[in-house]
This record gives structure tokens, C-alpha cells and sequence, in this order.
């Protein structure tokens, strides 16, 4: 009886546990099995591999062959084993002869075979990529996967295209050489694409600066208006003025990525992400599910920004699923088999009309919507969704003058406002080691004192506009990040106020929007 030990990893949600795939050859009838809580698809493997060795002129031994995937406990899926499953055979039979490298499991193998032997590449290694490059381990992947697995472990990267290229590497014959580090390595900082600056947004002096305050704070927003204001404008541009992500964060939103339905694009490695989804989008689409547990909206939103327009129409269950992850940054996905939890630390931007008709409020326009249609519409909001928004701001139609030639020459610009931003979040790293929006009551308390008179307008807001003891905590940390972008230690009351005007709900008894205002202080 002969026995060969190959390593290959399972991808289990973010994790991905070490797998041994131990091959025995054993005389009796032939007979092929997999054991190991094995998908279909692995099962399948078989006739995969048996084709791929056949056709690569190797011999497909008689007798029986037993395949084990170890630990037994874990369910295993993908195509990923099948090239571990060939190579352990082909050690086994004594058809390819393995050249000393550290041990058994120094070497890690991923591949879907093709009949002809030619390797496919696999779903999620750059889970894999990242305990290999952890332990060491030297990474044996289909072409197709080198560029995701680059981006996390390019010393330990050994790409190949077809069975036989893998067995010359694997016996000395041919080694494999190593991938020159991707321009989409660690510490890479990807591009963001075209580039959509903030300046290109006529007028709007209010909605400008609350995402400023957004974008320096981490905080979310909700912005209210008729079609055609510069809402969608607004959040697209968002995503330009965060800083740059960390090789760390980089590597945490690539690896969701990697987990879910359509993969890691290597290209879009080191991007802050934007997620739009519809608003049929189901509750399982938004916050994660389905059979595998994979991700949703909120998890491939990590580090990056979730847009939701046209807020009242997604379904209200769907809605009601984002409280949890807004409070907490993560989200548990539950099923009867499997519990995985995803990371989902995301900023909220959604956007709504004021009405059905979406005319409420302009002046250029008239509404016909009824007060019970205008309460059922908003209705569809509940009051603890949007109590865990940290801002919600009017964008009113804008006026013919501001497309006048000259009248956006002082806009201000993407770049001087990422400046500006990134100057905020420095401030705030250094003395609480979070942004903002994710201070705890504890540290609300410690970092967000306000004075005097800071306190006294902020205890009549609250019995003005009836503000929850949520409310209050949102107010001060929105005034905590006023500050900090205007350079101030302390939090005063013209920060508090200028908090209490970007959440325009909070006014109790306001039906319609309210008219443009002045350009706000820098």
C-alpha cells in the first residue's frame, strides 16, 4: 500500500483552514472514492482527473484508490482539490517523484483540471495566498488565479498552466519560476478610476459640506430631494475623498471580494469599494446569505461606501437588516449547516424624494400628493433606521443661475477637499485611534466635550426637537468632526449647531424642504 499527502486549503467564509489530501493505492477491484465531506463537485473530480492523466500520458493506476480529505468534519467544495487529487496519485503510483522541500505541507497546490490537463482557475485564493504567505508556504496556482494570489503573497506565488508543468516543478525537473511583484501588491494603493470631481456638483453649499463631514467622520448620510438635484452626483463622488486604503484594509476588502458570487477583479485591488444596488435587492442580497452563507451589499461595502437610492422603495425587512451592521460593523450570516461572520464597517448614503411625486417643497413645481400618501411614503423609513443616520440633508432643485457661465468657479475641488479630509482623519487616529462615527457612548463622553453654551443649545435641541439619547450621541459626534476639520481642540456651540443643521428631520412640524441656504463656513 502506497499513501501520498498533498496540502491544499478550504475556503470556509473569510477562513481558510489547512487541508490534507492524502491519496492510498491499495490492491483489490478498482474503485475510486472520495471521503472527506466532499461537494458534488468534488466528487465529479474523479472522472476529471482520471481523463486529465490519461490524456497528459501518465497511467491511471489499478486497484483501489482512496482519496481523504482531512480534518473530515469540514465540508469541502470547489475545484480547487482537484489538482492536490491528481498530484497525490501520480506520487503515490511512483509516476512523479517529489524533490525535498521543506516537508509535506510546505507546498500548497489549487487547480480545477480540464480533460486535457490544462489547469482552470479556482474561486477565493486570495484567502489561501494569505495563510500561505503567513507560514511560509510556497503556492502552486493556475495562471488564471496568479494575480489575485500576487496581491497578497508574491514571494511564495508559482503559477502554471497545465498537470505536467506542476509534476516537472514538483520532481526538479522544471521549476517553476516565481511571479515578478503585481503593481497590485501589498502597500499598492489602486487608482480610482476616472476620477469624478466633487466640483463638477452645481450649487448645492450644503450638501457639499455634509459630505465633507461625512468623509471625515466616517459618518452616514441621507440626502433628500427632487429628481434631478445632484443626489447620485453627491454619493458618487464620495468614494474620492476618503483616504487611501491601508495594505491591511486593502487585503480585508479584497478577500470579501474573493468569497462571493463574482469574485476578486485583481484590477480593482486597492480601491475604496461603491456599492449601488437596486432596490429589488433582497434582505439575503443586502446583509449576505444564501446557501453558502456568502456576503452581501453591506460586507462588499467594507472600508467603502453603500449608496442606496431611492430608499422608501427597497423592501422594509431589507431596511431593517441594516441596523445591526450600522451599530456594530459586522454582520452574522446564520444557517442550519454554517455561521460565518463578515466584516461590514461601511458608510450609509441613501437618498430619497420628499414625496411620492418628489415635488413637495419646490416652488417651481406642483405637488398633488395627498398628507396621508406624503406620511405613508416616508413611512417607509422606519423612525430607528433613520435614528441611526447621522445626517440627513435637503438638496433642493437647483436655480437656472447656477449654470450661469462663472458660477462655479469657486468650487471646490476633489483633491483640495481629500486634503482636507484626510488632514481630519489624522487628527482623529492620533488622538481616539477610530474615526468619529465609531466612538463608542465611553469614548463620546471623553472625546467629545462640549462647552457651556455648547451644552446648553444642545439640551434645547433636544427638548425642541425631541432628539433620542441616540440623537445626541450622532449630534456630538458630528460636532466632534466639524471641529476637527476646522483645526479646533474643542468642541463649541457653533460646532454643535452647525450638527443640528444637517439632520433637518429632527425638525419636528417641517413638512416641506426648506430653501437653499448660504454657502456654509469652511
Amino acid at each position: 500500500m502506497a499513501v501520498a499527502r498533498v496540502a491544499c486549503r478550504a475556503q470556509v467564509g473569510l477562513h481558510a483552514p489547512l487541508v490534507q489530501v492524502e491519496v492510498s493505492l491499495a490492491a483489490g477491484l478498482p474503485a475510486f472514492c472520495i471521503v472527506g465531506l466532499p461537494a458534488t463537485v468534488i466528487k465529479e473530480s474523479r472522472e476529471r482527473v482520471r481523463a486529465a492523466l490519461v490524456n497528459s500520458g501518465f497511467t491511471f493506476p489499478a486497484g483501489r484508490i482512496t482519496v481523504s480529505l482531512a480534518p473530515a468534519e469540514l465540508p469541502k467544495e470547489g475545484g480547487r482539490f482537484d489538482l492536490p487529487i491528481a498530484l497525490g496519485i501520480l506520487i503515490a503510483s511512483g509516476q512523479v517523484r517529489a524533490h525535498s522541500h521543506g516537508g509535506e505541507t510546505s507546498r500548497e497546490f489549487y487547480g480545477e483540471l480540464g480533460l486535457s490537463g490544462e489547469l482552470k482557475p479556482v474561486r477565493g485564493l486570495l484567502l489561501a495566498a494569505v495563510n500561505a504567505r503567513r507560514h511560509g508556504h510556497e503556492l502552486i496556482v493556475p495562471y488564471g488565479n496568479a494575480a489575485e494570489a500576487c496581491a497578497a503573497a508574491p514571494a511564495q506565488v508559482r503559477a502554471a498552466g497545465h498537470l505536467l508543468e506542476v509534476c516537472a516543478h514538483v520532481s526538479g525537473a522544471s521549476p517553476l519560476s516565481a511571479r515578478p511583484p503585481p503593481a497590485s501588491g501589498p502597500g499598492y494603493v489602486g487608482a480610482k478610476g476616472a476620477g469624478l470631481d466633487l466640483a463638477d456638483v452645481r450649487g448645492q453649499w450644503l450638501a457639499k459640506r455634509a459630505l465633507l463631514v461625512a468623509a471625515a467622520g466616517a459618518h452616514s448620510l441621507l440626502l433628500i430631494g427632487p429628481p434631478g438635484s445632484g443626489k447620485s452626483m453627491l454619493a458618487q463622488r464620495l468614494p474620492g475623498l476618503l483616504p487611501p486604503l491601508a495594505e491591511r484594509e486593502a487585503l480585508e476588502v479584497a478577500a470579501i471580494a474573493a468569497v462571493s458570487a463574482s469574485g476578486l477583479i485583481p484590477e480593482q485591488y486597492g480601491q475604496r469599494p461603491f456599492r449601488a444596488p437596486h432596490h429589488s435587492s433582497s434582505t439575503a442580497a443586502l446583509v449576505g446569505g444564501g446557501a453558502r452563507a456568502r456576503p452581501g451589499e453591506v460586507s462588499l461595502a467594507h472600508h467603502g461606501v453603500l449608496f442606496l437610492d431611492e430608499l422608501p422603495e427597497f423592501a422594509r425587512a431589507a431596511l431593517e437588516a441594516l441596523r445591526e451592521p450600522l451599530e456594530s460593523g459586522s454582520v452574522s450570516v446564520s444557517r442550519a449547516a454554517l455561521q460565518n461572520r463578515y466584516p461590514a464597517a461601511f458608510q450609509l448614503v441613501a437618498a430619497m424624494n420628499p414625496c411620492p411625486c418628489g415635488r413637495l417643497g419646490d416652488s417651481a413645481a406642483d405637488c398633488r400628493c395627498t398628507p396621508a400618501e406624503i406620511r405613508a411614503y416616508r413611512g417607509r423609513v422606519s423612525g430607528p433606521l433613520l435614528d441611526r443616520l447621522d445626517m440627513h440633508v435637503e438638496v433642493p432643485r437647483l436655480a437656472a443661475s447656477e449654470f450661469a457661465a462663472g458660477a462655479n468657479q469657486d468650487a471646490e475641488t476633489t483633491a483640495i477637499a481629500a486634503a482636507r479630509v484626510a488632514r481630519a482623519r489624522r487628527v482623529q487616529l492620533v488622538r481616539q485611534k477610530t474615526c468619529n462615527a465609531w466612538l463608542g457612548d465611553a469614548a463620546v463622553q471623553r472625546w467629545c466635550p462640549t462647552d457651556e453654551a455648547g451644552q446648553r443649545v444642545l439640551a434645547g435641541a433636544m427638548e425642541r426637537f425631541a432628539l433620542s439619547a441616540r440623537g445626541r450621541q450622532r449630534v456630538l459626534k458630528l460636532a466632534r468632526t466639524v471641529a476637527d476639520l476646522a483645526g479646533a481642540q474643542a468642541v463649541t456651540a457653533a460646532h454643535i449647531s452647525e450638527a443640528l443643521t444637517l439632520r433637518c428631520l429632527d425638525r419636528r412640524g417641517a413638512t416641506a424642504p426648506s430653501a437653499p441656504c448660504d454657502r456654509p463656513p469652511a
